[in-house]
């Protein structure tokens, strides 16, 4: 990389940290996402708020490359110190509202594509695309963007993982559950207390452990994370309705889990939603071959993100640490923006040698 590109890369992760960009609302960070490749001289595509690019000397005899990361963030936590929208560089930390997650990834994927933007000896040809609503897993950002791309064979996903590289990342599937009773009085004990009825299943979910287990991300794992039932304190409830939050693992098909789920509990189980699938790659496939020779160790991420709904071969790596996304005073060293791009460069070159 170009030293004197890393100070253009901090300016643009400030002024992404100062332009609020709430999942829908990243029109402002789009723009100057645009901005910053039109004065690069890179032309660009944009639908809604997703910026995307395409190498200088793109070639239908190569793979393709997709370079992904997102621009729009969480609300602020609410135990913030500093202001969020203000960037401000400290002990080479670089404070400011998605500055971890996942500027650092955003901004180092970006200087390593205007680095290789017209370089015609690739081993790959290279798309760049800085989506939106990817904290939502909303349908307009990669998912509504993906039609529209040059069919990437392979993908990787900038996200804060210390550099490592996460060849496996759970998926996510949120269920709403009812139990169903008889409303009466309390005083008189009449009726079928709803909530009794949803102990049973409640406990199960507490306890159940799924007999396969990944290798890579280890068992499924289900938390009750919110109960509601009950109108009055002398009214027996006729309804208790609870949400499941479910992490799967690749040794699942989502739709084999829900059976599963649906066959052990007396509940009725409605799915939010199938989308968030888990994902993985081979050690032996070329992209992770190629992120493995950079001495990046492989592990599983308990995490979600738009890896979930990118339908072909990806690894989830890049500059920043998943602890500190969505905390107060979020932050990222500067340094770790540098070795990102670096990172990513050299991913890119080793894929010469594993294709």
């Amino acid at each position: 990389m170009n030293p004197d590109r890393l100070p253009l890369l901090i300016e643009l992760l400030k002024s992404l940290i100062a332009a609020p960009s709430f999942s829908k609302e990243e029109s402002g960070t789009a723009d100057l996402i645009s901005s910053f490749l039109n004065d690069h001289g890179i032309v660009h595509n944009r639908h809604l708020n997703n910026v995307w690019a395409v190498n200088k000397y793109f070639s239908p005899e190569k793979k393709t490359l997709l370079l992904n990361s997102h621009h729009d963030t969480v609300k602020p936590n609410p135990g913030y110190t500093k202001d969020p929208f203000n960037p401000e560089v400290s002990d080479g930390k670089l404070f400011g509202l998605g500055s971890n997650d996942a500027g650092g990834a955003l901004v180092a994927l970006t200087g390593a594509f205007v680095s290789l933007y017209e370089h015609n000896d690739l081993p790959v040809n290279l798309v760049l695309a800085a989506t939106a609503e990817e904290e939502i897993s909303g349908r307009n950002g990669i998912e509504g963007l993906w039609p529209m791309l040059p069919k990437p064979d392979f993908a990787i996903v900038g996200e804060p993982t210390l550099l490592e590289a996460a060849i496996a990342e759970k998926g996510l599937m949120v269920l709403d559950c009812v139990a169903e009773g008889k409303a009466g009085h309390a005083a008189r004990e009449e009726g079928i207390n709803a909530i009794y009825q949803a102990l049973p299943d409640i406990e199960w979910f507490r306890t159940f452990q799924f007999p396969k287990v990944s290798e890579t991300l280890g068992p499924v794992r289900m938390n009750v994370t919110v109960i509601q039932a009950g109108q009055a304190h002398n009214q027996v409830p006729a309804g208790c309705n609870f949400t499941v939050d479910v992490r799967i693992t690749d040794a699942y098909k989502m739709e084999e889990l829900l059976d599963l789920i649906r066959q052990n509990v007396r509940c009725s189980v409605t799915p939010r939603s199938m989308r968030m699938r888990p994902s993985s790659i081979e050690l032996t496939h070329p992209l992770a071959g190629a992120v493995l020779m950079t001495g990046s160790e492989p592990y599983g991420s308990p995490t979600t993100s738009d890896r979930g709904l990118i339908p072909v071969p990806s690894v989830k790596i890049g500059p920043g640490d998943s602890a500190r996304s969505h905390a107060a005073d979020e932050f990222i060293f500067v340094e770790e923006i540098e070795a990102g791009v670096k990172k990513y460069l050299e991913i890119i070159q080793n894929l010469s040698e594993t294709l």
